[in-house]
């Protein structure tokens, strides 16, 4: 029944959003930086524009809520990130996930993560991302971390513009 309820609220988002690629994203295929910013950015966009009412929202039951999405981006962020070097932040705790729900404290999170990931990218030399490494048992390069990090965000935005769509907030990218 989830899985039916994501499915048509995915649908739905994909028939009635527009979105005019040339105007919005200046960023877009201008390599990993660019790629990042612009994920970056609609990120946080979509956050300051959602109402704090809305940061408890879920579309069902078992399914997380607005905040508990943008706070698994946040941990997978930092876990991603101490797999290859920079450490997870000590004042991020267990638990967070579903503890940090307010929209400042949120957003804070967010933007803190975010800014983690582009600084830890823009340190990394070419040399540095073929560096081997293991993640989850799996043997993979840093580069690949740091491709499965902005995969990870996109496909969480997705989910997020839908949980925006079907609560009535539309992306300030899109209007």
């Amino acid at each position: 029944m989830k899985t039916k309820l994501v499915g048509a609220v995915l649908l739905w988002v994909l028939m009635n959003a527009s979105v005019s690629f040339a105007q919005e994203a200046p960023d877009l295929f201008q390599g990993y930086e660019g790629e990042w910013n612009h994920v970056s950015e609609q990120l946080v966009s979509l956050a300051e524009a959602t109402p704090v009412e809305k940061f408890t929202w879920r579309p069902a039951t078992g399914v997380r809520s607005t905040s508990e999405v943008y706070m698994h981006i946040v941990r997978a962020n930092f876990l991603m990130l101490d797999a290859i070097g920079p450490k997870m932040p000590t004042d991020l705790k267990d638990g967070m996930g579903t503890a940090v729900t307010s929209k400042a404290d949120v957003i804070r999170w967010l933007k803190r993560s975010l800014e983690a990931v582009k600084e830890a990218r823009a340190a990394e030399t070419p040399a540095d991302l073929q560096r081997k490494t293991k993640f989850f048992n799996t043997d993979t390069t840093v580069d690949s971390i740091f491709l499965r990090i902005i995969v990870h965000n996109n496909e969480h935005m997705g989910q997020l513009v839908a949980y925006a769509r079907v609560t009535g907030v539309v992306p300030s990218w899109s209007k």
